[in-house]
């Protein structure tokens, strides 16, 4: 009865044995992700499977780019290589648990695969737009204040990152609408995914300059808040 289910075991194991070998993450955490993608996997398919091995490797990809240019800012714990179980909760725990939801009360699939999308969508958002936009930023502001800031620090932002976060979040909508059609789902996935994105900015300049939460429960929930966000809107218009 599983036979079909074959690719997406190798698939799963591929990414587990890479993620190891690459130093990408830790062996807990890679299992972690594999238990992860075998829910999501479960409940979305591959499109669901696809989503989140994309966040995977544009995250990856965004991480290790310019580590040189990134040292010069002054906030470094999101450039960290290896990557541990609370990090993978952090960035799919989101998801895993709209997905549980789906296998448990399958009536709710229609709203809830809008809701894994977009909760990947601001993982990537989030991820693309801090790494990338250390990178290619010009000018950075705080989020609350509006004033200028130091790169890399919690809740700054600039205009680049923002930009290339939104550019993110499309590029899982659009894996979305290839895999459950092309709708207006795709556009409320992208302006949850940045509106998550924005809450992972907020968060960090109010909660964790002041080591009242920390980074991985800022970014459980900034995709969390994107779901929500989803969920409000597909029952509003969907």
């Amino acid at each position: 009865m599983f036979n079909g289910d074959i690719p997406m075991y190798i698939i799963i194991a591929s990414g587990m044995t890479y993620s190891i070998l690459a130093k990408k993450l830790t062996l807990m955490a890679a299992f972690t992700g594999g238990l992860l993608a075998f829910i999501i996997y479960s409940a979305s398919g591959y499109p669901g499977l696809a989503m989140m091995s994309t966040f995977f490797i544009l995250g990856s990809a965004a991480t290790t780019w310019h580590q040189s240019i990134k040292k010069a800012c002054v906030h470094q714990k999101e450039t960290e290589k290896c990557r541990n179980v609370w990090q993978v909760l952090a960035n799919a725990g989101a998801a895993a648990i709209a997905g549980i939801i789906i296998l448990f009360f399958p009536q709710l699939n229609y709203f809830m695969f809008p809701a894994i999308a977009a909760a990947f969508a601001s993982a990537t958002s989030d991820t693309l737009s801090s790494e990338l936009g250390m990178v290619y930023g010009k000018r950075f502001f705080n989020i609350i204040s509006f004033k200028p800031d130091h790169c890399g620090m919690d809740g700054v932002i600039s205009l680049e990152g923002t930009l290339i976060g939104i550019a993110g979040s499309c590029i899982i909508s659009i894996i979305y609408a290839f895999g459950w059609g092309w709708d207006i789902s795709f556009l409320l996935i992208v302006l949850a995914g940045t509106l998550g994105n924005l809450t992972d900015s907020v968060l960090g300049a109010l909660l964790e300059r002041k080591a009242i939460i920390g980074n991985n429960g800022v970014n459980f929930l900034n995709t969390l808040a994107a779901m929500l966000v989803m969920l409000l809107m597909g029952r509003l218009l969907l």
